[in-house]
């Protein structure tokens, strides 16, 4: 596969691949090992041979790694117990290789439409887990977050986004709390046109997340490109300070900010503009 093509159209498993160095990619967990959801067959739904989750050992630049790609493609990337549990376990285990000497890289390939809501108090569950791991991991070693397209992330898994020591996006990404038919179903449609697709990129895309300074770099959608901003974030190591440690000065501009008029990008970038600055 040529080193230009699309990173956005890859699978979860071949984005692992690609991201680690040639032929160190080995699986954990891979689907001959049969790890499905438990809850899924009963309801209907054909399960997954490794629930959507992608789990890959390996090395970025000679040094260990681990890449965590979640599968757009099953269940909209949804979160559930076992997926879940594996992700939360991959970053457990990099951040004891961390205290036991070994300094092991983590990099997420985040397409999530956050819980599985067949699943969805032990999905909800599963991704506090997440959090509590990334929390942990990032005292040692950086942890990538790249959001490529074309699922973006959303919910609970949003949050894991924010968490990360350094966020990659590429302009076809989307990036937020709630996905668009959430808040529509929610809030109605003159309040958010789920339809309207430039619209919802003009608010939750990954130009607007860069501009706004809530992620820090914005590459073009290919897999040298993705992968030399991987290489970059890594190499700058653990931030001073990671972004949910300033959480004031985000919680003084929500506080200020006039719910009473519908948002545009142009209020977003002015909201948290200063940070890109």
């Amino acid at each position: 596969m040529r080193n230009d093509s699309s990173f956005i159209e890859l699978k979860a498993r071949e984005r692992a691949r690609l991201l680690l160095d040639d032929g160190s990619f080995r699986e954990l967990l891979d689907p001959f090992e049969g790890i499905v959801s438990p809850w899924l067959e009963a309801q209907g739904i054909v399960v997954q041979s490794d629930d959507g989750m992608v789990v890959a050992k390996g090395t970025i630049n000679g040094g260990p790694a681990v890449v965590i790609a979640i599968e757009g493609a099953f269940q909209g990337g949804s979160m559930g117990e076992v997926s879940g549990a594996k992700m939360a376990a991959a970053l457990e285990l990099a951040a004891e290789d961390n205290r036991n000497g070994i300094p092991t890289q983590a990099v997420l390939c985040l397409e999530t439409g956050g819980v599985r809501l067949q699943e969805a108090n032990l999905g909800l569950a599963a991704i506090a887990d997440i959090h509590a791991a990334i929390v942990d991991l990032r005292r040692y070693t950086p942890v990538i977050g790249v959001v490529a397209g074309t699922v973006g992330c959303f919910g609970g898994m949003s949050i894991a986004a924010a968490l990360c020591s350094h966020l990659i996006v590429t302009r076809e990404a989307r990036l937020g709390l709630n996905g668009p038919q959430v808040i529509e179903q929610e809030a109605g449609i003159d309040e958010y046109d789920s339809r309207n697709r430039p619209f919802i990129w003009s608010m939750t895309g990954g130009e607007v997340r860069y501009e706004s300074g809530l992620v820090e770099t914005l590459v073009g959608d290919g897999v040298n490109a993705v992968k030399q901003a991987v290489n970059a974030a890594i190499a700058k190591g653990v931030p001073a300070q990671h972004r949910t440690d300033n959480y004031d000065w985000y919680l003084e501009r929500l506080n200020n900010f006039d719910t009473t008029k519908q948002a545009d990008s142009e209020q977003i970038k002015q909201l948290f503009g200063e940070k890109r600055a």
